[in-house]
């Protein structure tokens, strides 16, 4: 891509990013040399898909963001919904892109310089023909699967009916933000989301026409039955990888839920959120203020993954003031964090403590991406051994 247009874009994004917090600084500057990575690329076509998926998920996130908030709790204690995203978000929706767009970009410069001795070709010159090279398919798979996980995410949360847990034999249904949850919704907008992303790939792809047949790096003309096969392939595709990140949240991902209010909690950044630990000792009037203060420290858990979870606080105050109070009260501050049976406020949900959201999403887009290039490479009869070949 032309530095003339990557440079002054990518300054563009950065500035859209901070003004509207989308990420935060760590993640700006992660998100900027992802973008000098894309840039690289001597076709414009990565740089735009990862500026699509930027724009496009900022957008959905902001989608009566007010009323997401409020579905789900964060594990602060504050309301839910989708904060500044981190590096490691920004990596885990775009690493394996990057990894397949520098690797291509290698491959084209590698075959110009085999193919061109005498002659100089331009760069970006080689056009894209039909069975052609499949790591480019890898690098859209990518962007249409994390596009569709983030459209699934932030509106199919907005749906009326509620989720059902995929990974359930029953399907039963769990709070809205359970990971493995899923709608008829969200399953139609993560579709959605892969399509502007493949509709974005076909005005940008290089497509091999008439006037680059029988020319240095040329090919055959493609047909409108390929490209619509091209297309719908990679759409469906994309859509399954939103699916596919609901099986795997299902499955490896805990999802934990606050017992008072029922809402799932949300870590910061996408890292896990623990469960609160059962207290064996039984609560009585006669503890004293050790015993308290024993039994505060013994729960407090404060911030993210390994970290901990909750701030759960006891009163000394268990006498007869506090009798007549509602222990299920969100708004009182010195409320016990059980209900008077030392159960605990945070349970699991459902799947197993093994990744986290970023662990989740970063697994989804590398078989994704590895996927479509086994698959393209089936279809279109290239060995493996061949795909790096210039």
């Amino acid at each position: 891509m032309k530095a003339v247009i990557a440079i002054p874009a990518t300054l563009a994004l950065v500035y859209r990013a901070y003004s509207h917090k989308s990420l935060t600084p760590l993640g700006i500057l992660t998100a900027a040399l992802t973008a000098a990575a894309h840039a690289v690329h001597p076709w414009n076509l990565p740089f735009v898909l990862l500026c699509v998926f930027f724009l496009a998920g900022t957008r959905v996130t902001k989608i009566k963001a007010n009323v997401k908030s409020g579905l789900t709790l964060h594990s602060q204690g504050s309301a839910g919904g989708e904060g500044p995203r981190t590096h490691v978000q920004v990596l885990a929706n775009s690493l394996m892109a990057s990894i397949l767009t520098l690797m291509h970009a290698y491959q084209l410069h590698m075959r110009r310089d085999t193919v061109v001795t005498h002659k100089e070709i331009p760069e970006g010159s080689f056009c894209y023909r039909w069975g052609g090279d499949i790591l480019v398919l890898g690098i859209i798979a990518n962007y249409a699967a994390v596009c569709a996980d983030t459209f699934s995410s932030e509106l199919g949360i907005l749906s009326r009916s509620s989720p059902r847990l995929i990974t359930s034999f029953s399907l039963r249904k769990v709070p809205p933000g359970t990971n493995g949850g899923v709608t008829i919704w969200g399953l139609v907008a993560g579709l959605l989301g892969s399509m502007i992303i493949v509709a974005t790939s076909l005005m940008f792809l290089p497509f091999c026409g008439e006037d680059t047949k029988d020319k240095i790096g040329g090919g055959e003309s493609w047909t409108t039955g390929q490209k619509a096969t091209l297309a719908w392939g990679l759409c469906i595709w994309g859509a399954l990888g939103s699916l596919l990140d609901s099986f795997l949240g299902g499955w490896f991902q805990r999802s934990v839920r606050d017992v008072r209010s029922g809402k799932i909690v949300e870590g910061e950044g996408g890292l896990r959120v623990l469960t609160s630990p059962s207290d064996a000792e039984p609560h009585t009037h006669q503890n004293t203020e050790k015993n308290v203060t024993t039994n505060i420290k013994a729960s407090i858990l404060h911030g993210e993954g390994g970290d901990a979870v909750e701030s759960r606080l006891d009163s000394s105050k268990a006498g007869a003031d506090n009798s007549s109070k509602d222990p299920y009260d969100p708004k009182d501050r010195h409320r016990s964090s059980h209900f008077g049976d030392r159960r605990p406020t945070r349970v699991a949900e459902s799947g197993f403590d093994l990744l986290d959201n970023n662990d989740v999403n970063f697994l989804m887009a590398f078989t994704m991406s590895v996927g479509a290039i086994v698959l393209a490479g089936w279809y279109w009869q290239v060995p493996l051994e061949d795909i790096l070949k210039p």
